[in-house]
């Protein structure tokens, strides 16, 4: 009978044991922005990003409980754990192929659903409710920090609110230094941003689809290299 091969063996704890620990990294941090009022202001996260954080959680839990798996089943020479992980690990895998092709498909309704939300959010720039009045100010921000100014048609997106400060600064005014700059133009006697934030929210997402392909084909391969070497373990304890 052939023995179980121990490079592979401990390669595979190794692993694993890699794996857990980014796991817990993830789940402690996403806990700890959950329930800290105080992570939530410094990182500037509001209600509206809790379902990223509670799929943070989410994420970090079950790369955890692989990883223990990975671990326990490779130690031990678990079949049961083994295959556990390795079903696991296949099922993960089988959801980001699923994903990448309903994004695929699904591209130009999820591109329309994006503007009906751009055009709800311009609504709420030209509203006078108090309910309203925390978006606002938000949106402010984000328009000095990213040089731009409304959603989808510059000024005209903020409607009769254009000429009424919102903590105590003129919305979309450029700044001092970039007055010369063709990041200004001059609109009802004021020197603002010319650039629609829609442009900005664009190749924010366009740039960062970049990156979260170029993450979801490496845990690809790692998945794949995962399923092979728990599959190959799986066997040599097989016919040990």
């Amino acid at each position: 009978m052939a023995g179980v091969s121990s490079c592979m063996k401990y390669s595979m704890f190794i692993f694993n044991f890699i794996f857990w620990v980014c796991g817990s990294v993830i789940l402690g941090v996403s806990v700890w922005i959950r329930v800290s009022k105080a992570a939530q202001q410094e990182l500037e996260i509001d209600s509206s990003l809790f379902a990223g954080v509670d799929l943070l959680i989410a994420v970090g839990s079950v790369i955890m409980v692989l990883g223990f798996l990975g671990c326990c089943g490779a130690i031990k020479e678990s079949r049961c754990m083994l295959m556990l992980f390795f079903i696991g690990l296949l099922l993960i895998l089988i959801l980001q192929v699923t994903g990448g092709i309903l994004g695929a498909v699904y591209r130009s309704q999820i591109e329309t659903s994006l503007n009906k939300t751009l055009v709800t959010s311009v609504n709420s720039l030209q509203s006078s409710t108090e309910e309203s009045k925390a978006f606002k100010e938000s949106f402010q921000k984000f328009e000095r920090k990213n040089q731009c100014c409304g959603l989808l048609n510059g000024p005209a997106d903020w409607g009769k609110n254009f000429n009424t400060p919102l903590g105590g600064n003129k919305i979309c005014e450029c700044e001092t230094e970039n007055l010369s700059t063709d990041l200004c133009t001059v609109f009802q006697g004021r020197y603002i941003y010319k650039r629609p934030c829609a442009d900005v929210i664009e190749e924010y997402m366009k740039d960062h689809l970049l990156i979260i392909m170029g993450i979801a084909f490496g845990l690809a391969v790692v998945e794949i290299l995962g399923l092979g070497f728990s599959m190959s373990l799986y066997c040599q304890i097989q016919r040990k």
